[in-house]
């Protein structure tokens, strides 16, 4: 019953998704068509809200692309590839091997979503070098599916932007609701938000291995494609060459950014910004490639990656401006009443469950979650507020719904399909169940929280 259900959802996806460019355009006409209505604009003025909002996100973009390449960069590194080699060495069968690559994506993407979307797609990668019989397209999702932890992780940029000081900052982005900044151990560290990832770190691993295809209908893949090409590194010769290959420059770089990491968390405790988190993986690269060449080297591989991020942010950028346009100021917009009615339908109880639901939504259109945040921040922070919620359960409630349907949107799938030689039909058929399993947890916990 259990494998129909993910053969159905596999050949419907395989149907009907487009390349997530193409889907990427219609989300653009969707919002389009739906904003006017729902704002009294005009097409010519939906078409220069689009155009300005464009490269709003510019800032943001570069933060998030670093995110990625950073952690790419620090994954490939030669000491991160051979314990990699270790942990996919143990999956002897399968069923096993399905099991530890959602494991370790699910954990890799809690402590950062950058490393973890490319540790898990070296992972499956080897894996399936190392295992006969192991279909590659539930391998690959099974690394992506780790993903619907990332914004309760400590690179969640929600719970990152609330923890970070700045009051002005933080009354714009909240709409007034929160004036001083909420430490991460009321929103990544609470115990309703580990006890929800851990449900999911124990549990998804198993779901996705029962969905393994019997082996008449396995899609599996020549080992001899996945093997990649070694640099070869030649003995430097010129003085250029020298200082470029010797580790004498990264130590000075490390130890500066050592101390730096050093006094912060003595200044600030444990408090991880998204910068923070940017800058610890920026110095973990350049220690574990051991000279700067090399660390040049990972991070040109890494970049080509993000090509489309770079391609697709500008767009969503121009999405999010469509949904947030008001024709007055006092004027509605599409996101203010896709949120208002889950607002003016929720109660003290039901408030954290439809933020969540209602993020989940918004992040078809907006699939940054510095975008969602500055979509939905300003709406939802006050009215859980007036309704008397703790602003760090609605700011984790629309970081989970920001997460949540990343498992249908193939926006932050494309780094893991470029690594993994694949395209978002392929995986997205098995996502659907994560979407499903996660749902219920997710639904569950903040009811849950929403009576107590």
């Amino acid at each position: 019953m259990f494998k129909k259900l993910s053969n159905g959802c596999v050949n419907l996806v395989n149907r009907f998704l487009p390349d997530p460019f193409i889907f990427c355009i219609i989300l653009t006409v969707v919002v389009f068509i739906a904003a006017m209505p729902a704002t009294g604009a005009g097409p010519i003025e939906m078409v220069n809200a689009w155009g300005n909002g464009v490269w709003n996100l510019l800032a943001f973009s570069m933060q998030m692309a670093l995110v990625l390449v950073l952690g790419n960069a620090f994954a490939n590194a030669p000491a991160i590839k051979h314990i990699v080699s270790g942990i996919a060495s143990t999956a002897k069968t399968p069923v096993r091997g399905i099991i530890i690559t959602t494991f370790f994506s699910v954990l890799a993407c809690w402590l950062n979503w950058g490393f973890g979307l490319v540790v898990g797609a070296i992972l499956a990668k080897e894996i399936a070098r190392q295992v006969k019989g192991i279909d590659y397209r539930l391998l690959i999702a099974s690394a992506y599916s780790g993903f619907v932890v990332w914004h309760a992780g400590i690179s969640g940029s929600i719970p990152l932007a609330l923890a970070t000081p700045g009051k002005e900052a933080l009354v714009q982005a909240t709409g007034g609701a929160v004036t001083e900044a909420i430490s991460t151990s009321q929103t990544i560290f609470a115990p309703y938000n580990l006890i929800m990832c851990a449900v999911i770190l124990v549990c998804l691993p198993f779901i996705n291995a029962k969905m393994h295809p019997s082996a008449d209908e396995v899609i599996s893949v020549d080992p001899a494609l996945l093997v990649e090409e070694e640099m070869v590194w030649k003995k430097p010769e010129t003085p250029a060459e020298k200082i470029e290959n010797s580790p004498i420059s990264s130590a000075v770089i490390a130890i500066a950014g050592l101390i730096f990491l050093v006094y912060y968390f003595i200044n600030n405790g444990f408090n991880l910004t998204l910068n923070i988190v940017n800058f610890i993986f920026l110095i973990l690269g350049i220690i574990f490639h051991k000279t700067p060449i090399r660390y040049v080297h990972a991070i040109t591989e890494a970049t080509k990656g993000s090509a489309g991020i770079i391609l697709q942010f500008p767009f969503y950028a121009g999405i999010m401006a469509m949904m947030t346009f008001k024709l007055t100021e006092d004027g509605a917009s599409l996101a203010s009443t896709i949120s208002d009615f889950f607002v003016s339908i929720a109660t003290d109880v039901t408030f954290p469950l439809f933020s969540f639901l209602s993020a989940g939504i918004v992040n078809f259109f907006v699939p940054s979650g510095g975008g969602q945040w500055a979509v939905q921040g300003p709406i939802m922070m006050p009215a859980g507020l007036e309704l008397g919620v703790d602003p760090a359960v609605t700011g984790m409630a629309i970081a989970w719904g920001d997460a949540w349907t990343n498992m249908i949107q193939p926006f932050w799938a494309l780094p893991a399909l470029g690594i993994a030689g694949l395209s978002a039909r392929d995986i997205m058929g098995y996502c659907l169940i994560t979407l499903f399993f996660s749902g219920i947890v997710i639904c569950g916990g903040f009811l849950i929280i929403g009576l107590i």
